[in-house]
């Protein structure tokens, strides 16, 4: 129903950074930033909006009346980024994109972006925090997943075992983590043929109970679906798990297909 969303959080680049290759930092701002409502998860999300070019759209931003009132056609263009860091006190909302040349949308955005430009954000959404239940923690996933991996490091803590697989193109790709837990980070490089569900299956468990967060390209997290809750033996409502998106598909391509997938899952008593 139209007017139930709240409207889009407009900001404003204050800079950019490259961390590496392939990742850009945007760090964003505004009078605007007043209008965000934090979470407290490590994944917290928002969805950035991509305004369809010749098309006028209503003030506010509302994605609730244009879904309501505009064809489908004419929506914005939406991607997903995981929140690097919120600071209120600096007026600094960072989120980071990865870039591989003019592929994707949301890379090439970043890639050219400029102090001033406007960014448009619905959200934030998440699910996911360190629990204080678990004895110890697992962190998997790929370039997609490392915003969430870095900020979950980030709030463990002190002292708790964390066990982290990131896959990245190569070692140009690390960067440097903070966390006061008990962290072993492997690093694994597609250019060196590394295998990111071997690693995982090859570690050696620790006593106790496991939380785990394993996200990025939908064929290893279904690989390690299978063996965390078939093998291994995680409790379901321990492990956060999905592919945030799947090789050779579009993100609208994927998003559509992980929808036709969730009833069957659902039926198939898969998380």
């Amino acid at each position: 129903m139209a007017g139930k969303s709240r409207p889009a959080v407009r900001l404003r680049v204050l800079r950019t950074q490259r961390l590496t290759p392939h990742m850009i930092r945007i760090v964003a701002g505004g009078p605007g930033l007043a209008d965000f409502q934090p979470n407290e998860f490590a994944d917290a999300y928002v969805k950035m909006l991509f305004p369809r070019e010749g098309v006028e759209y209503p003030v506010p931003f509302d994605m609730g009346v244009i879904r309501a009132e505009m064809p489908r056609e004419q929506w914005p263009v939406m991607r997903t980024y995981t929140v690097r860091y919120y600071d209120p006190r600096a007026g600094e909302l960072a989120l980071d994109f990865v870039h591989h040349g003019d592929q994707g949308l949301g890379g090439p955005w970043a890639a050219s972006a400029q102090p001033g430009d406007e960014l448009l954000l619905a959200g934030p959404g998440g699910a996911y925090a360190p629990g204080e239940e678990a004895d110890w923690h697992l962190l998997v996933g790929d370039e997609s997943a490392l915003p969430a991996i870095a900020v979950a490091l980030e709030m463990m803590p002190a002292g708790v075992p964390v066990r982290v697989f990131i896959e990245v193109a190569d070692p140009a790709e690390e960067q440097p983590l903070a966390t006061k837990g008990d962290a072993q980070i492997q690093w694994l490089h597609r250019s060196a043929g590394d295998d990111l569900v071997a690693a995982v299956r090859a570690l050696e468990f620790l006593p106790g109970t496991v939380q785990a967060f394993v996200h990025g390209e939908a064929g290893f997290v279904r690989e390690l679906r299978r063996y965390l809750l078939g093998e291994r033996g995680v409790r379901k409502d321990l492990l956060s798990i999905s592919g945030y998106w799947r090789r050779g598909k579009t993100d609208e391509e994927w998003r559509a297909e992980k929808a036709a997938e969730r009833p069957a899952e659902e039926a198939a008593g898969r998380p």
